[in-house]
C-alpha cells in the first residue's frame, strides 16, 4: 500500500494500491479486474494538479511503463506516444524527429495524458491548449476493451475524451499533429499595467503567443512576446550566466525568500512587489520552441485559474484590482493573463468562445481563500470556467449553465462507466455522483 501526495501539497491519500502496468494488455487487465472488484481506479499523472482530479481512492495506476514515442512520421507531422510520456522528455523526443508541439503551457512537469485531461493550456490568439493537438486517442474502458477514437472514429468519445478529468477511463496512447521544429523570439520587457490593459487586443493578435504579469499592489506588468522567426534567423540563446540569474536566483531561489518573508511581515508585501517589479529587465533571446515556452517553477504555491470571454478580460482584470485594492490581502505572487482561440472540445475551457485566462496564485504558507472566492466570485459574472486542475468550488449544477456540451459529456460518461469506475471525490463535485 501507498501514500500519494500531489506537488502543491492540497491532495493526499493513503493506503492505496498502486498498479504500474507495463504494456497496454496490462493495463487493460488492470483495470478489468479493479471494475470487476468494484474498486475505484485512478490514472495518477505527475501529481501537478491543485485539484482533487487525480487522487485515488482505492487503486492508482502509474503510467511510466508506458512512456515513449511509439511512432512518429515526420512528412504528415504525427506522432504516437505513451500516455505516461512527460512533457519535459517529450519535448526532447520530437526535437530528435524535428517536429515540435504547436504550443506549450510554461512548464513541462506533467504527462500528456495529465496535461491534456486537465485542459492544460499555452497562450495564443490563433491557437488551442495542448487538447487541440490531439487528432487520436487509446482508450482503456471500465470493461477493459481498448477504445481507439477519433473525429472520424467514434467522435462523441474524441470530443469527450480529449478533455475528460479522467472520468472516462485511463488513455493508453495519445497520436498528436505536430509541426516542423521551429524557434521563437522571445521578447520580455516590462511596461506600465495601464498601457497593457489599454492596448490588450493589439497585443494579442500582434503576437503569435503574448501573455503578461501583473504583480497586484503596483502598475507594472511584464510583458512576454514570443514570435516566429524565418528560416535565416539563428538560435541566440540567453547566456548561462543571465539564464541563471533571471531564472532560477531571482524567479526561484529569490522569490522563495521574498515570500517567506512575506509570511512573517504582511505588510512588506507591496513593497517586495514594487521592488521587484523594478527589478524585471527587458532581455530578448532565440531558442527552440519548447525552450522558449516552458520554464522552471519550484516554489510552491496555490493557484486558480478561470477562463473567461475574451473581450471580458481587461474588466474582470481591473475589477480585480480594485477588490485587491479595498480588501487589504497582501499578494506577494504575480497575476498571469493568457489568450487562446476557440475549440469544439465538450469541456475545454475555450470551447466556443475566444478565451482570454486569468491565473492568481498565493504562496502555499499564506491564507487564500478570501481571494480566490472574491476572484471566483467576479469571474461568475462572466460565465467564468475553472481549469479543471486549479482550484475552485463549482459543482456540476455551476458548471451544467457554463458548457453547452456538459449534458453530452454525462451521457458518454454513463455508458463508458456506467458503474464509476472512475470517479473520485472531484468528479462527484464536478460531474455529479
Amino acid at each position: 500500500m501507498s501514500t500519494w501526495r500531489n506537488w502543491s501539497g492540497t491532495e493526499s491519500a493513503t493506503g492505496i494500491e498502486t498498479l504500474r502496468p507495463g504494456s497496454v494488455d496490462e493495463l487493460a487487465a488492470a483495470v478489468k479486474t479493479a471494475a470487476e472488484q468494484g474498486k475505484k481506479l485512478k490514472a495518477i499523472g505527475s501529481g501537478h494538479s491543485f485539484t482533487g482530479c487525480s487522487v485515488p481512492e482505492q487503486v492508482m495506476i502509474q503510467l511510466d511503463g508506458l512512456s515513449s514515442i511509439l511512432h512518429a512520421d515526420q512528412s504528415s507531422g504525427r506522432v504516437t506516444v505513451g500516455a505516461g510520456t512527460g512533457l519535459r522528455k517529450l519535448n526532447a523526443g520530437l526535437a530528435a524527429f524535428d517536429l515540435a508541439m504547436a504550443n506549450l503551457g510554461d512548464i513541462d512537469k506533467q504527462t500528456i495524458s495529465g496535461a491534456v485531461s486537465t485542459g492544460t493550456h499555452g497562450t495564443g490568439a490563433r491557437l488551442g491548449g495542448l487538447a487541440t493537438q490531439i487528432v487520436g486517442l487509446d482508450l482503456v474502458t471500465a470493461d477493459g476493451s481498448v477504445l481507439h477514437c477519433s473525429a472520424e472514429e467514434h467522435p462523441d468519445v474524441f470530443a469527450a475524451a480529449r478533455i475528460s478529468v479522467g472520468a472516462l477511463g485511463v488513455i493508453s496512447a495519445l497520436t498528436l499533429q505536430c509541426v516542423p521544429a521551429f524557434l521563437l523570439r522571445a521578447q520580455e520587457m516590462p511596461l506600465p499595467l495601464a498601457d497593457v490593459l489599454d492596448g490588450f487586443d493589439e497585443f494579442a493578435d500582434g503576437n503569435d503567443h503574448f501573455e503578461f504579469y501583473w504583480f497586484p499592489h503596483t502598475e507594472i506588468a511584464l510583458t512576454k512576446r514570443n514570435n516566429r522567426v524565418g528560416a535565416d534567423v539563428a538560435a541566440a540563446p540567453v547566456g548561462r550566466v543571465r539564464g541563471w540569474v533571471d531564472d532560477e536566483l531571482l524567479s526561484n531561489k529569490v522569490f522563495e525568500l521574498t515570500n517567506r518573508l512575506a509570511v512573517r511581515r504582511p505588510a512588506t508585501v507591496p513593497r517586495i512587489n514594487q521592488l521587484a517589479s523594478r527589478a524585471l529587465s527587458a532581455r530578448e533571446y532565440v531558442d527552440a520552441s519548447y525552450k522558449v515556452f516552458c520554464s522552471e517553477r519550484n516554489v510552491v504555491f496555490r493557484e486558480s485559474e478561470y477562463a473567461v470571454p475574451r473581450e471580458h478580460v481587461v474588466e474582470v482584470l481591473r475589477r480585480l484590482r480594485d477588490w485587491i485594492d479595498a480588501s487589504g490581502e497582501r499578494i506577494p505572487f504575480p497575476i498571469e493573463v493568457r489568450v487562446a482561440a476557440p475549440d469544439d472540445i465538450w469541456l475545454s475551457t475555450a470551447s466556443g468562445r475566444a478565451t482570454a485566462y486569468i491565473a492568481i496564485h498565493q504562496y502555499h504558507r499564506l491564507p487564500h481563500d478570501p481571494y480566490f472566492k472574491a476572484f471566483e466570485n467576479i469571474v461568475a459574472d462572466y460565465g467564468g470556467r475553472p481549469h479543471w486542475g486549479k482550484l475552485h468550488t463549482l459543482t456540476a449544477d455551476d458548471l451544467r449553465a457554463r458548457y453547452p456540451h456538459f449534458d453530452d459529456f454525462l451521457a458518454v460518461r454513463d455508458r463508458l462507466d456506467p458503474n464509476r469506475v472512475f470517479e473520485n471525490a472531484y468528479t462527484r463535485q464536478v460531474f455529479g455522483a
